[in-house]
Order: structure tokens, then sequence, then C-alpha cells
């Protein structure tokens, strides 16, 4: 059998996969929509014959392994050769096949990265689904652990949940080796983050590099020595340093290698002090070492044994330093304010003033870098430059004896803040990578700054643009992270104001708990300040939240607390406010007359009450010139007309949201509206037959760039759009990435995540696939509710496959209840369907009642297309009328449901049967069975 043909953009796409990278982080580094990767998945899943994204990740790593160079995806690639350590390899390697997690111990400098490095490339293939390695050396908030294992495994966030909640859920089924590098300046963050990792995730080992235990009982220790001595000028010691000094430009001359086993036994075998010494050979000569060395370790001799290899490197470090000339001493010292990798032009404007010329700042790089103080790296992007943690903190204390600290940080701060404010502005393809490559030194920046009460105003403005960044980078929890921190550095007006945009962002997060909480403080913020009616619009705000998102709540807040803070609001806003005015008639619309339909939610609202109260509250929001307002109150409106039974009037209220949001600023509340405005717009389209309207909202909230990270939520409305149009190819492409993102997410429920998984379990039923179809129909079970599953879209779906295969008593009892019996279930999008799927089966099966349940179907669902046509179509075939069964195929097709025109076809017989199956196969589903 030939191989299959994998095209060039196939093949990079399955690389990716092979490195866990999401479809969004994919998209980003290919240049290429979310969407075309998604094709690529669904292509490769064909060709290559695996059952799920899962697999083809397994393959791409196992063809990887299986070519690999020395360096291994996932890890860095060292550009200097890994020199000895035989036994500690072995060693290290069995500890992590024998324990979960592993801590490689030891002083700074002794080699501690390497070795874990080199271990992690060795036992790459013993781990299916691969190695990740994260640098922790930018992480300064131990809050922040998480986050940083999730940029390297490419975990985004998810709806309602933490990042480190993701992270678990991303890899809780996960075969792999983690490797987290330099530990110990946020041990108390790695500690209790790997202690739920591990236990979440029982496949996943941890390899971590510290210069101290972490002190949980888990945890493995494994000293990692200096480089052996033994064997004199045949030892692992003298073999690095002889290599280094080659590398450098001349290797030693073997005639004195009796005095490089001496300097090496003086370096007590410490790779880094041996190669910052070897480094120096070639213009100082072994002598020239010696007698540097000499001098510098008979200054610092004395103390306790256990000190001596910390102060080998210090030795080391002390002696390179004072061989650099006064310019290059300062530059050292001033670049240790940058955490990650940086280029001449930033050295420059940080480090560049006296006695330093900004204009010679690059060649002192360059010096540095020659004598092994800093790392370069050169790339399509440029030249950066990075000093180990090591010379880092050493270059810091330095700083700090020099009395340089402030100014330096300080100008630091100001090349971040400009940096962050030139980001905020601009945009392009490579804008996610130019915002990564600062980030770390952005958070490391208002770390420092945030701390010193002289300098409040720049700390608020920076965390003001990195709430906005972070927000834009879709780093959700930090943008609220962000915006927080900004409102605690502002005053109370301006608190307030940043409030409200970390409860926009809780919004996008689906956290209904944090969104009132927020809110709420944002009111005393605004109180504080004066501001009554603003703190009135955030009480009613609030009270809006408890009952419209009552289903993202962890615990609902109580009825009695959110009714006295609607009180409260009446009593704050006045009526000279038509902003505040509108507010509390919007909570009112959502407390009083229960138009969203929360689960607090009253039962004896009538249905008059709750539609004119949602109407006022949209006239004050327009009135009041807010478009979020005005598309918050077209959704009481949307809900209210729904309990109405009022399914147009809902549709047009839902539609009229994205033309109101059209003019909305780009904020996070105006985001988490758009998108809860599509969302509701596609469900409502659905529910009155506009199938081309429902999949255009779907695909416009499926390429939403805050949800590229979440595809089950993305792909929601878009799949049950294309389950009922009968576009079974999209709807099995867009499956894949619903799946993946649905078990990554930790499977969570939604209104909306279990009809999607429905439709593609109705896929599969019409396709005849039931093995497939009983797989997803438990993906149901675990994302949607059983009570609307039994009783509403469940149904439906139900119904139509029994239908399409012939089995009318069955699909009969399953929408056997009388609509009103189950209205709640069926009221908002499947009353029409529900409907007409009811007036069919009855013709089907032959029931008494089919005349009477048709003539009732036809007024419910008049100006529907689909369900008219469906209705229709089960008159004629009551009355026996081909011709009016040929038209309800073509309104069919003319409404865009291809699906049911086929089957229209198929229902006619004769020579049209044979037309309808060849719709079917074309459409790539199973003919079914007329009775």
């Amino acid at each position: 059998m030939s191989s299959p043909v994998v095209s060039a953009r196939e093949a990079e796409v399955l690389a990716l996969l092979g490195e866990h990278l999401s479809n969004a982080e994919i998209a980003a580094q290919l240049f290429i929509s979310v969407r075309t990767v998604e094709s690529h998945v669904s292509s490769l899943l064909r060709k290559l014959e695996v059952p799920d994204r899962r697999a083809l990740s397994r393959r791409a790593a196992e063809s990887a392994r299986a070519e690999r160079s020395p360096s291994t995806p996932g890890l860095p690639a060292p550009l200097t050769a890994f020199i000895g350590r035989v036994r500690e390899r072995g060693e290290l390697a069995e500890a992590v096949k024998a324990h979960r997690q592993v801590n490689a111990v030891g002083p700074g400098g002794v080699g501690k990265t390497r070795l874990a490095l080199a271990v992690a490339a060795e036992l790459a293939g013993d781990f299916a689904d691969g190695v990740w390695f994260v640098d922790l050396v930018p992480i300064t908030d131990p809050g922040r652990v998480g986050a940083a294992v999730a940029a390297a495994v490419g975990v985004g966030e998810q709806p309602g949940r933490g990042i480190d909640e993701s992270v678990l859920a991303a890899l809780a089924d996960r075969q792999a080796l983690l490797v987290l590098d330099n530990c110990e300046q946020v041990r108390d963050g790695v500690a209790p983050f790997l202690e739920r990792l591990l236990a979440a995730c029982p496949r996943l080992r941890v390899l971590t590099t510290s210069r101290a235990r972490m002190m949980v009982p888990f945890e493995r220790v494994f000293p990692v020595p200096p480089l052996s001595r033994v064997g004199g000028g045949d030892s692992e010691a003298v073999t690095l340093f002889v290599d280094r000094a080659a590398a450098a430009g001349r290797p030693p001359d073997p005639a004195v290698r009796d005095q490089v086993v001496a300097i090496c036994e003086r370096l007590d075998g410490m790779a880094l002090a041996i190669e910052l010494a070897a480094a120096r050979c070639p213009t100082l000569g072994v002598d020239g070492l010696t007698a540097g060395l000499s001098d510098q370790l008979r200054i610092l001799a004395g103390g306790p044994r256990a000190d001596d290899r910390h102060r080998s490197v210090r030795a080391v470090l002390d002696w390179s330093h004072d061989l650099l000339e006064p310019q290059d001493r300062a530059l050292l010292r001033r670049v240790s304010v940058f955490v990650v990798p940086f280029t001449a032009e930033a050295a420059a404007e940080v480090a560049g003033f006296a006695p330093l010329d900004p204009a010679a700042v690059a060649d002192g790089l360059g010096r540095l870098a020659e004598q092994s103080l800093l790392a370069v790296t050169s790339s399509a992007a440029g030249t950066r430059y990075q000093a180990l943690e090591t010379i880092r903190q050493y270059g810091t204390e330095r700083l700090a004896g020099a009395g340089e600290l402030l100014d330096v940080r300080s100008r630091h701060v100001g090349w971040c803040s400009a940096g962050a404010t030139a980001l905020a502005g601009a945009g392009g393809a490579d804008w996610r990578a130019r915002f990564d490559a600062m980030a770390d030194d952005l958070r490391s920046a208002l770390g420092w700054v945030a701390g010193r009460p002289e300098q409040r105003v720049d700390a608020y403005r920076l965390a003001l643009c990195m709430a906005e960044l972070t927000f834009t980078r879709n780093l959700l929890g930090e943008a609220q992270q962000r915006y927080e921190q900004a409102a605690v550095l502002a005053g109370d007006a301006a608190g307030a104001a940043a409030l409200r945009q970390a409860a926009g962002v809780a919004g996008c997060r689906r956290l209904g708990d944090d969104m009132f909480r927020l809110h709420r403080a944002a009111a005393e913020a605004a109180r504080r300040a004066g501001d009554t009616a603003g703190a009135g619009r955030d009480l009613a705000a609030a009270a809006t939240i408890a009952y419209r998102f009552s289903s993202a709540f962890t615990l609902i807040p109580p009825v009695d607390e959110v009714t006295a803070m609607l009180a409260a609001a009446r009593e704050l806003s006045g009526a000279d406010d038509p902003a505040a005015e509108a507010a509390v008639a919007l909570a009112e619309a959502a407390v009083v007359a229960d138009a969203f339909g929360a689960v607090q939610g009253a039962t004896d609202n009538t249905v008059q009450e709750t539609v004119a109260r949602a109407e006022q509250a949209v006239e004050l929001a327009r009135r009041a010139g807010d478009p979020v307002a005005e598309s918050a109150a077209l959704d009481a409106l949307s809900g209210a007309r729904s309990w109405a039974g009022e399914a147009f009037a809902a549709a047009a209220a839902a539609r009229h949201r994205i033309d109101v949001l059209a003019s909305a600023p780009r904020t996070p509340a105006g985001t988490h509206e758009l998108m809860d405005g599509l969302a509701m717009a596609a469900g409502t389209a659905l529910g009155v037959g506009e199938l081309p309207a429902a999949r255009r909202w779907g695909r416009q909230l499926a390429d939403q760039p805050l949800l590229a990270e979440v595809g089950h939520h993305a792909m929601s409305w878009l799949l049950v759009a294309d389950a009922f149009a009968g576009n079974v190819e999209e709807v099995l492409t867009g499956s894949v990435r619903f799946l993946d993102a649905w078990e990554q997410s930790g499977r969570q429920r939604s209104f909306s995540l279990g009809p999607a998984a429905a439709s593609v379990a109705m896929i599969h039923g019409l396709r005849g696939d039931h093995d497939a179809r009983a797989t997803w129909l438990a993906v149901v079970d675990r994302a949607g509710t059983a009570p609307e599953h039994r009783h509403g879209y469940g149904a439906v779906f139900d119904a139509m496959v029994l239908l399409h295969h012939g089995d009318t008593s069955a699909a009969l009892e399953r929408v056997a209840p009388e609509p009103d019996r189950v209205w709640k279930w069926v009221s908002w999008i499947w009353l029409h369907w529900y409907t007409a799927l009811r007036a069919e089966a009855a013709v089907l099966a032959g029931h008494p009642d089919a005349r009477d349940r048709v003539d009732a179907a036809r007024v419910m669902v008049a100006g529907n297309p689909v369900a008219t046509a469906q209705v229709h179509r089960a008159e004629a075939l009551l009355d026996g009328d081909l011709p009016r069964l040929l038209a309800a195929a073509e309104a069919f097709g003319a409404a865009g449901c291809r699906y049911q025109s086929a089957r229209t076809l198929l229902l006619a017989g004769g020579e049209h049967a044979a037309a309808g199956a060849a719709a079917f196969t074309g459409l790539g589903l199973a003919p079914g069975t007329v009775r």
C-alpha cells in the first residue's frame, strides 16, 4: 500500500503537533489562521488514519525521535559539547525513571542545568508525549510558576479556571518529562505547584534543578557534585578546561597539563569557574591564570569547607571582573537588570550613561561575550545577549555595591514603559513574538517599581499597560491580575475604572464570582472618590451579573444580598445619570423579572412584566449612548421574548446586539459582550431556521482571538449549525478542535457544549458510525446537563437520527411530550425543531393525532424556513402529495439545509430516491431508511 502524501505545510503542522503546541500556537508560528491549522489537522487525521489529535502528536514525536539530531524538541540546544559526568548521567537517569520528582541540587555554577539537559535528551525516547523545558530565571513572582509551565507546554487558559488548573487538565494523561530549571528563586511557588501537578498527572515525571531542596515529602534529592578531578590530566575537569580553551582560540600546551590540573583543583571542579578561566587562557596563558587565581584565592581563603565551592565561583567572577576595563565592569553590572536576552540597543538605553558612552555599548557587549561573561544568540530577529543566572546575580550585587541600583533600575523601568507603550499601539504578524520577547522584563520592572511608593505613578501606568498587553496576548489571568494591581496603585477614581476592566476580563474567563466581587469593589472605590452615580452603576452591574451569568458562579450570591444591592444601587444612582439609570433598569429586569432565566430566579414572574422591564432597559441604555450596556439590555429582551415564545423577536433582539456592538470599544467588557452576543445570535438564528446566519455568526465566534485556546467554546455553535445544514466534513473537522480543547479544559460543562457534542454525535449517527456516535454521546453526558439533553436538544438530535434510519416508533417516543410539558428545555432554540420533528414522526409512525400535530406545528413554526419546509413535508407525506414533497426539497435547499433536502428526495421515492441517495453520498452520509 502506498504511503500517504503529506504536503510540506502539513508536515510543518505535524512537527509542531509533536511539540504539543495548540492550534493557536501553531498558527502564530507558521503565520497562518487557526482555521487553516484545523483543516491541516483534519487532513492529517484522515491521511495518517489515526483517531485523534493526541495520536497525531505521538506519531509526530515518534518520527522526530527516529530522525533525531543531537538536539531534542522541547529542550534548548546547547552551544557547546557536554563533557564527562558519565556516572552522574547514569545515576540521575535511573533516579528519574524510578521517582516522580527528582531535584538536582548543587551550588551555582556546578553544572546542574547542563546535566539535566543531557539526561532529559537521553530519556526523551522513554516519554511518548515528549520532554518540556521551563527556565524559571525570568520568573520573580512565585504565583507565576504555573504560567511559565503553560507557556513552555503550549497550554492556554480555560474559561472558568486559572492557568494552573488549565495546566493540570492538559497534562492529566500525558506521559512526559517536565524539566524545571533554576527553581531556588521561586521555591515557594514551585513546591505547591508540583504537589498538585504530580497528584493530577500520574504519568508525568519532573526533573528540577535548584540550589536548595524543595523540602517536600515527594522530593528525591540528587546532589550534583563538581566535575571529577580523578585521573589528573585525563580528568573530566581538565577535559572541560582544554575543550573550552581550544574553543576560545588556543588549547594549552600538553607540557603545562599539570598546571591545568592545579587550576581545576583550585576551582574545586566547578564547571562555570573552569569555563570562565579557560576562556582567558588564550590571552593570559596558563601561567597568567595560575598567578591571578592564586592571588584571588588567597584573599578569599578561610571559612568552613562547605562554602568553598561557592567561593570558587565567586573567586573566578571576582577575578574575571577585576581584569575588565572600568567601562566593561560598569556594562556587566548594569545589564544584569535584564532577565531575558536583550539587544545592544536596549543595553545602550539602560546602561549607556557615564562613564559609558552609549555608542560604545555594542563593542563592550562583544568583549564581554568573548570572555564568556555573556552568551550570544543570533536569529532572523537579530543578535541578543544574555548573562547566565549566576553571573547576573553577581552583576546585581556589584550594581548595588557601586550605588547604581536605583538609577539603573529606574532606567530599566523607563525602557520597559516605553517598550510597553510601543507594543500597545502596534500590530502585525510578529506582535506576539515581540511581546513574548519583552514580557518577563516588563514583569520584573513592574515587580520592582511597584514596591517604591515614590514611583507609584510609574508603577500604575506600567501595570495598566501590562494589563492591556496581556489581554491582547490572551493571557487573561494575568490581565485580570494586572488590572487589579493597577487599581491598588491608583487613586480611588482611577482604581474604580481599573476594577471595572478587571471585571470585564473575569467575564471573558467565565468567572462569575470574580465579576461580582470586582464590580462591588469598584463600587466601593467610586464611593470613596465621591462618585455616587458610578457606585450605583457598579452595584447594579454586580446584581445583574448574579442573575445573568448565574451558571458561571461557583457560589451563587444569596437572593437577599443581591436584592439589597439593587436597592442601594437605586438610592445611589439618582435620576441625573443616564448610565446609572440604565444599569439599574437592567438589574431590575434581571433580578426582579428574571429575564435571563437564572438558576436562582423566581418562577412566578409574568411574561408581560419581564418583556416590559427589558424593553425599558434597552431604551435607557440607548439614551445613555453605551453600546455595551445596550447589548446587555438587548440580551435581557431576547431572553424575555424567548420565555414569551416569540422566537423571531428573540432572534431579532440577539441579532441587533451585533449591530450595536460594532461601535463598541474593544475593552475587556466590550469583548466579553461581543463573544456572548455572537453566541446568542448564532443560537437564536438556529432557533428560527436561519442557518446561513447561524453559520456566519458561529464562524465569527470561532475566529475570535480570545477563544483561540478554547476551541470547545469557540466551535460550539458552528458545529450545531453545520450539523443541521448537513455539512458533514465541516462538522468532522471542527469536532477535532472541539474535543481536543474540551479534554484539555478538564471536560467542562456548559449550556452550549452539550448541544455541540450532541450535534457531532448526530452526524456520526447519520453516517451510520454507531461506535463513534456512542463515543460522542458519552461526551454529551460529561459536557452538558441531563435535563437539557433528555428533554431539549437531545430529543431533537436523537429523533433526527432515528427517523433517518427508519425507526419511527422510537423517534415518536423520543418527542412524545407536548411542547408545554418540556417548555423550559425547548423554548429557547429547540422549540421549532422539536415541534416540526414531532409532527413528522407522528405522520411517519401513523399516529392517530398526526393531522392535529401537523396543523398545530404549522402555526407554531410559521416564518421558520427549515421547520416550515419540514411541516409541509410531513403534510405532503400524509396526503401523498409528490409535487409538495419536491417543493419542500427545494425549500430546504434554499434555506441552506442540504441534509433535509436530500432526505426529502429519498422520501419522495422512485427516481427522486436515487437522486436523494446520491446527494447523501456526496454529503458523506449513509442513505438511511424510508418507512
